[in-house]
């Protein structure tokens, strides 16, 4: 067995003895409209898979995909202005972390009347949830960079750009694909949120009708099958941070 797998074990273990105390429970309560079992929203999933996984999973993937990018986009900007210019950063630090006092469940409905069920509505709610991570994230990595080594390239006539491409981007790099990592399922949150408050498509809206139907099965399949997506999503991401990042990791 080599150390990778040795790594996931006890994750599968504690995941199989949650599994089991929540198909007891469940059994126990007796009320599938309330707390179906695993092996109901698995049964359930599977009868659902046709719009599931044809209409609703590609329009939350959408808004996902487009929320993500733009709030990377906007994030890294972000983080580069602060981290290239003090009065940036002073400008800027206090409205970035002001933005994630709003309530998203307040701000969503608002969203959808300014720009209907269209994508956009669900796309700001996701990236309103998601750039805030990895603005503050990249930022703190571009700000580990070490003095002395910024110095030291400045001393050999190395300009401010020089610095930022050969010290401060490798630097935060570690820091960057961490953000990334929880951007993508905070991303997939924003977005159900986003559906689940107003839309006509998505695995949030499928969620909310099975609610209305109290088909508790219903409901936890599309968790079920967003909760998968997240985790093979940061599983790549991680992959290609071991091919990018090399040296993370040695000691």
């Amino acid at each position: 067995m080599n150390k990778a797998s040795r790594g996931g074990l006890p994750a599968l273990i504690f995941l199989f003895a949650l599994l089991v105390f929540w198909q007891l429970g469940a059994m126990e309560v007796n009320a599938a409209y309330i707390l179906p079992t695993p092996l109901q929203i698995l049964r359930r999933l599977w009868e659902l898979r046709g719009p599931l996984l044809t209409v609703h999973l590609p329009a939350t993937m959408a808004v996902t995909g487009l929320g993500l990018v733009i709030s990377l986009v906007l994030g890294l900007g972000l983080a580069a202005a602060m981290d290239w210019s003090p009065l940036v950063q002073r400008c800027l630090y206090p409205v970035v972390v002001a933005s994630q006092t709003i309530p998203t469940t307040a701000i969503a409905p608002l969203f959808v009347l300014w720009f209907g069920y269209g994508v956009w509505s669900k796309v700001l709610v996701s990236v309103l949830m998601t750039f805030f991570p990895i603005t503050i994230t990249v930022y703190d990595g571009l700000r580990s960079a070490r003095a002395e080594m910024t110095e030291l390239l400045e001393t050999y006539g190395a300009t401010k750009w020089d610095v930022f491409r050969k010290i401060k981007i490798p630097c935060a790099l570690p820091c960057f694909f961490s953000a990334v990592k929880m951007a993508v399922p905070i991303s997939i949150i924003g977005a159900a949120i986003g559906e689940w408050l107003g839309a006509q498509s998505g695995l949030g809206y499928f969620s909310r009708r099975m609610m209305t139907q109290l088909d508790g099965a219903g409901v936890f399949a599309p968790i079920v099958l967003l909760s998968a997506v997240a985790m093979l999503a940061v599983w790549l991401v991680g992959l290609a941070e071991k091919k990018i990042v090399k040296w993370r990791g040695e000691s």
